[in-house]
């Protein structure tokens, strides 16, 4: 049997390419005959770049400013295959919640910005790269891209330094900037920002919000994706730049309609299964492809919080909790690719013996 095993990642436990190698070892220890090919998968977020540099491109380094100033060193992909040079840029390697030092604060949240992530295009685009892609998440920033816009020289001189470059933005997120579903409001609590700390960003993006429609000759901020990544979505939008999908990214970079093509069944997998999967996360996109080829998709989870119905619903022929096989939480968190390999391995050992559906957590 032919296997394609294509997780997101597992939240802050395990990359996308981390969990694809255990699930990976663990069906191949129980089914050794079967072929099985690793495609790990990314919406944008953190993880973006390993997810393609795990299939093609030239990984590169670049030191950059951090959220709060201090020097970081970035990762990020160049790809020359086609017809011109492609670079691959993923924001939270410059202004990441993990690049704080400690946990976020309503100071961090005023003080983070997106300087290293031009300093990053600009590297790409010295490079030679003539199509930028930036995947957008997990950032900790809340400056509308403003940063990125000043390490580019300010908004008339980022214009210039881009021209004759193809921006996109990758990103699954569709907030606009501003308002009740904007950056600040949404996002800004998970990044320190208590209720006083969001209203001032909320007046800051407004006022930036309008230069950054001067830049771009209309109105952005109510644009789907605007918000993403704390507002860097709109400055990129407003150099011209175009939003795609982050997971759609990633599948055509990665010819995963062929790899589906290819299959006779599809594993996936993210942190949490519910019902926020089934709104068009990077699962459930690929177990509707998987469906309308007409393969049998299975989810390995670390919880599983859909009923059997909603399971079925979506296609799905089974979802398997690492809680399930760790015992508690703590463990499945703490030694969480030890227990995916354990969970997959003994997922395999019944695959096509009438188990159904598989163990779930609530």
């Amino acid at each position: 049997m032919r296997v394609l095993i294509a997780p997101d990642s597992f939240g802050d436990t395990l990359s996308a390419v981390a969990a694809a190698a255990a699930i990976g070892r663990g069906w191949s220890a129980a089914r050794p005959d079967d072929e099985v090919r690793v495609a790990p998968q990314s919406d944008g977020g953190p993880g973006f770049v390993d997810v393609l540099a795990s299939r093609f491109g030239q990984r590169r380094t670049t030191a950059v400013a951090g959220p709060l100033g201090a020097e970081v060193t970035a990762t990020w992909l160049y790809d020359d295959r086609g017809e011109g040079p492609v670079a691959y840029i993923e924001c939270a390697q410059a202004c990441g919640l993990h690049l704080l030092g400690g946990r976020p604060t309503a100071r961090t949240a005023l003080a983070a910005d997106t300087t290293g992530v031009g300093e990053l295009v600009l590297a790409a685009r010295d490079a030679g790269a003539g199509r930028i892609v930036v995947g957008l998440g997990g950032s900790a920033t809340t400056d509308g891209g403003r940063g990125m816009i000043d390490a580019l020289g300010g908004p008339a001189e980022a214009v210039r330094a881009l021209a004759g470059v193809q921006l996109v933005a990758a990103s699954d997120v569709e907030n606009p900037l501003l308002g009740p579903l904007g950056a600040a409001q949404v996002f800004g609590p998970q990044k320190g920002a208590d209720a006083s700390t969001v209203d001032q960003l909320e007046v800051r993006m407004t006022h930036w919000a309008r230069a950054l429609a001067d830049v771009a000759g209309h109105e952005i901020a109510e644009r789907a994706g605007a918000g993403a990544a704390g507002g860097l979505g709109a400055a990129l939008l407003a150099l011209g730049g175009e939003r795609v999908s982050g997971a759609t990214v990633v599948a055509d970079a990665t010819d995963r309609a062929g790899d589906i093509a290819a299959a006779d069944l599809v594993i996936t997998g993210e942190g949490r299964f519910d019902s926020q999967t089934l709104r068009g996360k990077v699962v459930a996109a690929l177990a509707g492809a998987a469906t309308t080829a007409g393969l049998p998709t299975m989810v390995f989870a670390g919880q599983v919080a859909l009923s059997d119905d909603e399971i079925a619903a979506a296609g799905i022929a089974g979802a398997y909790a690492i809680v399930d096989v760790a015992g508690s939480i703590e463990v499945a968190m703490s030694d969480a690719e030890h227990q995916l390999t354990r969970l997959a391995e003994q997922v395999a050992a019944t695959w096509g013996h009438g188990d159904g559906n598989g163990v779930r957590s609530a």
